[in-house]
């Protein structure tokens, strides 16, 4: 089992920075690959970036790449999402999740970001 907490969201303007932290319990967290999704305001939710379990793998949406990076840190359980340059459609709640297997089997509470134009 694994208990996931997002943090980090906020308001920020247009070409703004925020980084979003998850917070992962259990002892297992290291051999999961980790996930960042966001959902909009009447928007299916959507893939933003993978990171390997390892952190040298990682993955991001076309439309995130280059703005936003994603990295994990084992020994204090946590991955990070460090986004740039943030454009008002990147106002979304964002989750984190790990992978179980073929799929995304845990999911944290959300953490919302605003984007002000």
């Amino acid at each position: 089992q694994v208990q996931l907490v997002e943090s980090g969201g906020g308001l920020v303007q247009a070409g703004g920075s925020l980084r979003l932290s998850c917070a992962a319990s259990g002892r297992t967290f290291s051999s999961y690959a980790m996930g960042w999704f966001r959902q909009a305001p009447g928007k299916e939710r959507e893939f933003v970036a993978r990171i390997s379990w390892s952190g040298d793998s990682t993955a991001y949406a076309d439309s995130v790449k280059g703005r936003f990076t994603i990295s994990r840190d084992n020994a204090k359980n946590t991955v990070y999402l460090q986004m740039n340059s943030l454009k008002p459609e990147d106002t979304a709640i964002y989750y984190c999740a790990a992978q179980v297997g073929p799929r995304y089997g845990y999911w944290g509470q959300g953490t919302q970001v605003t984007v002000s134009s």
